[in-house]
């Protein structure tokens, strides 16, 4: 069964805020499921410029906060992704693919992400 079209203003509510745009990106690039220390690791280098290794505790715990608490919430709500907690993978379902021309329009014009991203 197709899900029903997802509105165009809950795609403008989903790319928001900035940590859920590298999400959705780096999801659309990779086409696969991703871990949540993988979406940590891309916010990181894409927000923060920084690795893993070079970055505070205090900022690891927030974007893991932010990402638990807030981010993956709104997207699984939304319907776009899965969200496994057992094994903290992020998974997009069918809905995700009805983002994509929406996605690549508003990811085209923000001037932070104006690279592919990638893990």
């Amino acid at each position: 069964m197709r899900e029903s079209p997802i509105a165009f203003n809950t795609v403008l509510e989903l790319c928001g805020a900035e940590h859920r745009r590298i999400i959705l990106a780096v999801l659309a690039t990779e086409q696969r499921p991703l871990t949540v220390n993988d979406l940590r690791r891309t916010i990181l280098k894409y927000n923060h410029h920084t690795p893993v290794t070079d970055a505070s505790e205090e900022v690891l715990t927030g974007i893991r906060a932010s990402l638990h608490h807030a981010h993956i919430p709104k997207l699984e709500s939304a319907g776009v992704i899965n969200y496994d907690t057992e094994r903290q993978l992020v998974e997009p379902r069918e809905q995700f693919d009805q983002l994509q021309p929406h996605l690549s329009a508003i990811l085209g014009t923000d001037p932070n992400l104006n690279e592919p991203i990638k893990l």
